[in-house]
Parts: C-alpha cells; structure tokens; sequence
C-alpha cells in the first residue's frame, strides 16, 4: 500500500472468531453449527486484507467474534436496528433466526459489554483523539466484507451484488472521498455500489455527528473474491486482491488529501 497519512485509522470490527469459554457454553448451538455460524458471519482475514504494513498503533481490532458482542452495533438496544431481529449488541438469533443462546441476566449483559464493546470503543476513540491532537483530523476506514449471496437475516436481499460496497454517512463522510474512491474501484475493475447492500461507517460516539475534522468511510469486500466461502481460507486470489484494494485506498487518499482536509 501507498504510503498513508498518519492519522487514518483502520477499525476491523468482524475479522475475529474467538469465542471465550464463557460465553462458549452460553450459546444453545453444536459444535458443528457454531463453526457453521462463525463460517457465515465473519468478515474473515479482514485484518490481513486491509492493513499489511500499517503501524498496529493504527489499527483497532475487535478482540473477539461479533457472536461474542457486536462492537458496530449500538450499546442500547431501542438506538440499534438490527436489535429488532435479534441481533443487537449481543445476538440472540443466529443469520438465520434461528436460537443463538440461552436467555441472558441483564447482569451478564453489562458484563461482557464491560469487557469486551466499551474498551475497543474506548481504544478506537483513543486513536481518533490521538490523531486530532497530532494532525488537526483523523480518517477511519472501516473494513468488512460480505457473502456474495446474501444471508437471511440482512435488510438488502437482492442477489446481484457488487464486488465491493462503499459506505458512507452523511456528516462525516467528504463528498470528494465518496467519489473518488467509487472511481478507483471501478477503474480497477471491481463492479462497485454506494451504500448497497450496506451502508453507513463507524465513528467513535464522542465525536459522531459533532466534529468534522473526524472523517469516515467503509469499504466492504465481496469474499469470493479472495477466500473460499464455504471454509473462510484464503483463495489464491487473495494476494492480487489485497494488493488491488490496498492500490486503489493509497491512490484516492493521495489524491484526496493532498491539499488537506476536503469538502
């Protein structure tokens, strides 16, 4: 990847599938339908896709599978959407509505919250603020992937999917960054969409909606591209792949941000 400014930030939300034994025996799934559920909803080597050679001071990584918590999701279940299906901070349905876990005390719930959401977002808003007071702004990357055949439990159900999704929020999110990243992606080739099938990208909460030098995007990846979907490992695309999306990140930042901060 092209050289990149030292106040972007990578936040990798879903690359994890660590599952503690504490929570492993809360959950009403087999073995086999565990890995099954873990297959599915991973965004896996995510981490090794977006940030080989990134300083780790600039990457925030969710220590544990979003099974475990859902560190993109909101703390509080009447904010969060995708509370309504059973999936809020902590998921109570699997992808397929079906029974994730035994009923929970509202006592477990803060404290896996404790232990695992509040100090990764403590962590990234760290970072964030790290970089505001170093460099005057901070850009995070957020970076998933998604099965190229949607999962049941997902708002968008469509089956033509773009390689690669761009999201996007309307107040921290440059117009000029929006674009310009839609254009190097599709200049190389890989068929992208805006907001489709997902949209919107994290912000650490004290400065979401309130400070404009904090600036966000996502960029998802479709995972036929680069692992085998059925296993999670890695395909023999996965180099070329990783090197193309980290080529065209390094190109629009360069391109974007050469004169500072853009409109």
């Amino acid at each position: 990847m092209a050289l990149l400014p030292q106040w972007v930030i990578f936040h990798v939300p879903h690359d994890s599938t660590v599952v503690p034994e504490e929570v492993r025996n809360q959950f009403a799934l087999s073995e086999s339908e565990l890995a099954d559920e873990l297959i599915k909803m991973t965004d896996h080597h995510t981490l090794d896709l977006f940030t080989h050679g990134i300083p780790q001071s600039r990457i925030v990584c969710a220590p544990v599978s979003r099974l475990v918590v859902d560190v993109e999701r909101f703390a509080e279940d009447e904010r969060e959407p995708m509370a309504r299906k059973g999936m809020g901070v902590v998921y109570l349905k699997t992808a397929n509505g079906t029974v994730l876990r035994h009923p929970i005390s509202t006592e477990m719930r803060r404290a896996w919250l404790n232990t695992w959401y509040h100090p990764h977002h403590e962590r990234l808003a760290v970072a964030t603020q790290r970089a505001l007071d170093q460099f005057g702004q901070a850009l995070l990357i957020d970076a998933h992937s998604f099965p190229s055949a949607p999962l049941p439990y997902e708002e968008d159900q469509r089956g033509d999917r773009p390689e690669i999704c761009i999201g996007t929020d309307a107040f921290h999110t440059p117009k000029a960054l929006e674009l310009s990243l839609l254009r190097a992606f599709n200049d190389s080739g890989l068929t992208t969409r805006l907001n489709s099938p997902f949209a919107g990208a994290m912000v650490p909460m004290p400065h979401f909606r309130k400070d404009v030098r904090v600036s966000t995007v996502m960029v998802e990846v479709r995972r036929d591209l680069y692992i085998c979907e059925a296993s999670g490992v890695p395909s023999p695309n996965f180099l070329p792949v990783a090197q193309q999306i980290r080529k065209c990140i390094g190109e629009t930042l360069k391109t974007v941000y050469h004169n500072g901060i853009p409109g």
